[in-house]
């Protein structure tokens, strides 16, 4: 398997530089926080297993999805927030835990290892089960549920966009091993629909953050000349020229982590000469040990939270190297969707054709 790197900017060993950044802080149990000392959360703990499955560390990279398997509730479901030997946060997220079945079809892809997919497939299976519980008749899947299991009263644009996506690799797990889950395509079906569409009451208004500008197209569920026009209305309001994608359009306050994922986006949705512009960008982030700060705010070019390096930052820098240098069999996986399953077209059917999905 060949190893990232983006010529000009990033040469393989400073990625695998970045990647040992994130074995410094995995702990004995497989489990990755974001920082020394700090808590993890499952959907950052996948993209930090993805980043090491890419630059060949793959004993550590099953080591993460063994923990998973090791705290996954019975119903499938986990926490949102973890530290070391205990629960921080005890609500469940929808995202959060759909996110294992785009981290299990991310490794199928870089090892072929039968094994190690049907050994996930029982927790992909509960895991998007839980999750799509929470999908409504209308195809959005409300944010979370409360410890106790009632369930939050609203979708989040981002969250869903990310389910989406989590569900079509779910399904492609599915169809490898051979087991069919039509159920699960309707409910994408649903999704996908609802997500190009955004109906009103959807989603909550989340329009601050960058991540509901990009995430329908990092997702794969907003393409073609939707996805060019949605990149294009507000790249002036999200983008600090030279610096990086601001995470709220209100504050100049930029990440290497949304940096990466917007420019994975720009490469989906056909324009490399954006997203290389965006990952050099992101490179102002960069520690000479190949570590990544969170973010810097402007104009004092400071960083903030204050000298804090995160595995999900080096996660998303490596992830979206590798989708720009197109070294991996997994590259891809978030920018070119059309190897995935296809999504029903809810429009194209016949309401006779496709039944409206109900829910409990």
């Amino acid at each position: 398997m060949s190893l990232p790197e983006v010529p000009g900017l990033l040469t393989t060993a400073d990625l695998i530089r970045t990647a040992e950044s994130i074995i410094d802080v995995q702990l004995a149990d497989g489990m990755i926080p974001w920082f020394e000392g700090g808590h993890a959360d499952p959907w950052n703990h996948v993209e930090a297993a993805m980043a090491l499955a890419v630059t060949g560390h793959f004993d550590e990279a099953e080591a993460a999805y063994r923990w998973l398997a090791d705290t996954q509730h019975v119903d499938g479901a986990w926490h949102a927030y973890y530290v070391g030997g205990g629960v921080e946060d005890p609500k469940f997220d929808a995202n959060v835990i759909a996110y294992v079945a785009t981290g299990t079809w991310h490794h199928w892809l870089l090892t072929r290892d039968r094994g190690f997919l049907e050994a996930q497939w029982p927790v992909v299976e509960k895991a998007l089960d839980y999750v799509l519980d929470l999908q409504t008749p209308r195809g959005e899947v409300l944010w979370a549920r409360h410890p106790d299991g009632t369930p939050w009263p609203y979708a989040l644009l981002t969250g869903s966009s990310s389910v989406c996506h989590s569900l079509r690799c779910g399904i492609a797990v599915a169809e490898e091993l051979g087991h069919e889950r039509p159920d699960w395509e309707l409910s994408l079906a649903y999704l996908a629909h609802v997500i190009r569409t955004r109906p009103d009451g959807a989603f909550a208004p989340k329009d601050r953050w960058a991540m509901d500008w990009y995430y329908p197209v990092l997702s794969g569920a907003v393409t073609g000349r939707q996805a060019e026009e949605e990149l294009a209305a507000q790249f002036d309001t999200f983008a600090l020229p030279g610096r990086g994608i601001r995470c709220v359009s209100d504050k100049d306050w930029t990440t290497a982590a949304e940096t990466c994922e917007c420019a994975m986006a720009y490469l989906a949705a056909g324009d490399r000469p954006t997203a290389e512009r965006l990952f050099a960008w992101a490179q102002t982030m960069r520690n000479d040990d190949g570590r990544y700060l969170t973010g810097i705010a402007y104009p004092q070019a400071v960083s903030f939270p204050g000298d804090e390096y995160t595995t999900y930052t080096a996660a998303a820098v490596i992830l979206a190297a590798d989708a720009l240098g197109g070294a991996s069999p997994a590259a891809h996986l978030f920018v070119d969707h059309r190897d995935l399953p296809d999504i029903i077209d809810v429009e194209a059917h016949a309401a006779s054709e496709l039944p409206v999905r109900e829910t409990d």
